[in-house]
């Protein structure tokens, strides 16, 4: 006689969740976008050197760029919705790469701004923080923050740890060289784009990590519809302006002012370019920590405390950077760049919080808009330190607006009331 065992199930080893992987491809893809966006700061005095351009014309074309890279971002994640996020993360990259390629034929300063500015400032816009927002959104519901800040810290830092890279490429071969590496790095991460990336968890028969039931995927509506609505919804809310005011104040303190004017600025007062520059990559260094920490913050702290906090110090940081300027870089330089690091980009995580908290489903699209605002007061601070700098020699004054922004910043965002707002 034949015994029948009970059915016992069967034990399967644990695998890793397709969202890590998709995170992964998604670092490396911020991180190949990010050459170009640490370009500006190496190539603006070998520019002003071989063509005489003003710094003012240059940093018009990085302000075109900072504009368009911020504008760009609501529109991008409405169009990962329609199109997906592979097809879209690719173009963007080929993009960056056309863009920076062709800047080594260029002979007029319009074409400084047709690819600088236009192409770059399209291509890096699609893959900005809203790319981030959506990827953390589809994939994750636990580690959301702590993912958020892995991803923001990865872009920004992987642009500050090119600076080294470029900067003595810049000095040995000139400035195209630096240019054609950031071409070839955008292309080389494409086919990595093309064949990891998926676009969310219901393709792959998934639910996002830490769910216990599949998600659908969003309604496949027009994505210059989708983007306005958002807005349009948005901006009949206190806590939008909120927001979108001190991010913009965080782009006019980071990237529209250190990332660009930071090497010129140290190189005014003696310092090498390439020692400025190494400067501004352990910026990158110590950022991550920040990032990363500030993520695992936002899982546990009430995310406008944290957003006052960083802010506020910021802004003491920019106050006192005026007086740290030298021929070297001096224990207390030093000092700076390691609490200024901790601080860049340390908002992203909280800021993304409360846009998912206060706006639900269509929260990664109004962060792009609100992430227009940051680049938006990047823009305006990149032409404007660049003005300062033709006009009064020195960038002493851009260095004291900026800090005095951060402390208004401060106070817009513990003005944000709490709640929340599903659906």
């Amino acid at each position: 006689m034949t015994q029948t065992l009970p059915d016992t199930p069967a034990r399967t080893s644990p695998r890793l969740h397709r969202a890590w992987i998709v995170a992964a491809v998604t670092l490396v893809a911020l991180v190949g976008a990010a050459g170009f966006r640490a370009t500006p700061g190496v190539l603006i005095d070998p520019l002003r050197a071989e063509f005489g351009w003003p710094r003012g014309t240059i940093a018009s074309a990085v302000s075109v760029n900072l504009l368009l890279y911020g504008l760009t971002s609501p529109f991008a994640a409405a169009l990962m919705d329609r199109f997906g996020i592979r097809r879209v993360v690719s173009g963007a990259l080929v993009l960056v790469a056309a863009g920076s390629g062709l800047t080594v034929f260029m002979t007029a300063s319009w074409q400084l701004i047709a690819c600088w500015g236009v192409l770059i400032g399209l291509g890096t816009g699609s893959m900005a923080m809203a790319f981030v927002a959506t990827v953390t959104s589809r994939w994750f519901v636990k580690r959301r923050g702590v993912v958020t800040g892995v991803l923001t810290a990865g872009g920004a830092a992987g642009q500050l740890v090119f600076l080294p890279v470029l900067a003595q490429l810049t000095h040995m071969y000139g400035w195209r060289s630096a240019a054609v590496a950031v071409c070839v790095t955008a292309l080389a991460v494409v086919p990595l784009v093309a064949f990891l990336l998926r676009d969310h968890p219901s393709d792959v028969g998934l639910p996002p990590y830490g769910a216990t039931e599949p998600v659908p995927k969003p309604h496949n509506e027009g994505a210059a519809r989708r983007a306005l609505g958002a807005l349009a919804t948005a901006v009949r809310t206190p806590v939008f302006w909120l927001l979108a005011g001190g991010f913009a104040i965080c782009g006019a303190s980071t990237n529209g002012l250190v990332g660009t004017h930071f090497i010129p600025a140290a190189h005014d007062h003696g310092m090498p370019e390439t020692t400025a520059a190494s400067l501004l990559a352990l910026v990158g260094i110590f950022d991550v920590v920040g990032t990363i920490f500030s993520g695992w913050l936002t899982d546990r702290v009430d995310s406008r405390v944290l957003l006052g906090v960083y802010y506020f110090l910021r802004g003491c940081s920019l106050l006192v950077l005026p007086s740290l300027f030298a021929r070297t870089a001096h224990p207390s330089m030093l000092v700076f760049i390691i609490f200024y690091g901790l601080d860049w980009v340390a908002t992203v995580p909280p800021t993304v919080a409360l846009c998912r908290e206060h706006f639900g489903l269509t929260g990664p699209i109004v962060f792009g808009w609100v992430f227009a605002s940051h680049q938006i007061g990047a823009a305006a601070a990149a032409i404007t330190a660049g003005i300062i700098r033709d006009h009064l020699g020195d960038y002493a004054a851009a260095w004291y607006g900026a800090g005095v922004l951060c402390l208004l910043a401060a106070f817009l965002s513990i003005r944000i009331k709490r709640r929340i707002i599903t659906g």
